[in-house]
């Protein structure tokens, strides 16, 4: 059936925008696109057959014409999602709306649509039954006007009881005649219709061999696409490997990272005490200097001494022969021994303490 109806009689009276889907013939459970982008949905109304429609295009292709009866329900699956069963289309459309407002607002359009088809099959419904009522009561009456007009034999009985008989039987002859010209019309308006319907279902058939080749092409491509995820998802586990890699070598040198700050702080306090001994090491030399002068003047002071003291055992000596002799030389000799025991005592202490200097060194 054609998308935009060449016919003046059906008109669009609500229009919209949305993503439209189709349940898979197979699972009925996976929705399949019908359109790669959102689309123009629209509600159609047909004057002449008092008819609802739903029709969608995308390009050169209709993608829903599914005809709005009283026994559908819109389902609101999710915010922005809603769908409905077409038994005559054999299938299930989905809608995916781009807010809630333009959902909420298609749902309460096909609620007032599915109401106005309701009234509209029940006054239809009431016609045929008024008809049917006429048609029984014309078929009733008229064998007893017949009969009325045979049996009454006489022009008087005519005059006196045909007159009203008769205008009643042509008033119920010309319902016929009208009811016969309305079942003439309408069987050339089904006639008509049933034409319509048998391009439509031609049509419905290449929209249906058209939608299989889309199937299956959007088959191949859904085949595709979860390989490509598969292989993004190998490659995702691959890449978070290398990054749990990562951040175990991150974690190792900050380690590492610590481990020379505290090496570097070593380092530096290691340098401070080399500079100490440097410093240390360059006063041992002139420490060694004074003590090898020290040295020196010790053995200058020890061998003075020692001669001091042969000249002392020698001045005892000539004493102890020149006693008798030299008894003014006692006191002398005295107070030269005095001041040499003295000298001697601060010769041994200044050895002593160089020494004692030596070993601390």
């Amino acid at each position: 059936i054609s998308p935009v109806p060449p016919y003046s009689r059906e008109q669009p009276i609500f229009t919209t925008r949305a993503h439209v889907f189709q349940i898979d013939p197979s699972t009925k459970k996976n929705w399949v696109p019908a359109s790669k982008q959102a689309v123009t949905v629209s509600y159609f109304y047909d004057s002449t057959r008092n008819s609802y429609r739903i029709i969608s295009v995308d390009g050169a292709k209709v993608i829903i014409n599914s005809t709005i009866t009283p026994n559908m329900t819109f389902t609101k699956t999710s915010q922005k999602f809603g769908q409905w069963a077409d038994s005559r289309a054999n299938t299930v459309f989905g809608l995916g709306f781009p807010s809630e407002q333009q959902l909420t607002k298609f749902a309460e359009k096909f609620q007032e649509v599915k109401e106005a088809a309701k009234l509209a099959r029940d006054r239809s419904q009431e016609k045929i039954e008024t008809s049917s009522n006429h048609s029984q009561e014309s078929g009733r009456e008229t064998p007893s006007s017949t009969r009325a007009s045979s049996v009454n034999g006489t022009d008087d009985e005519k005059a006196s009881h045909g007159g009203p008989a008769e205008a009643h039987l042509k008033s119920e002859n010309d319902k016929l005649k009208i009811a016969l010209a309305q079942s003439s019309t309408n069987v050339k308006k089904w006639e008509t219709e049933l034409q319509t319907l048998r391009e439509s279902n031609a049509r419905l058939s290449t929209a249906l061999q058209e939608s299989a080749a889309s199937i299956e092409h959007w088959k191949k491509q859904f085949s595709a696409c979860k390989e490509e995820n598969d292989q993004l998802r190998s490659k995702i586990e691959e890449l978070e490997e290398q990054c749990n890699e990562i951040n175990k070598e991150k974690e190792r040198n900050a380690q590492l990272s610590r481990r020379l700050q505290e090496l570097e702080t070593e380092l530096q306090d290691k340098e401070l005490e080399l500079e100490e001994l440097r410093k240390q090491g360059e006063i041992i030399p002139q420490l060694m200097s004074e003590c090898e002068t020290v040295s020196e003047q010790l053995q200058a002071a020890e061998k003075k001494n020692k001669d001091l003291e042969e000249k002392v055992r020698t001045l005892r000596t000539e004493v102890e022969e020149s006693k008798h002799r030299q008894t003014n030389l006692k006191t002398e000799l005295k107070n030269f021994l005095d001041v040499l025991d003295g000298k001697i005592d601060e010769l041994h202490d200044f050895r002593q303490g160089l020494s004692k200097l030596g070993v601390d060194n």
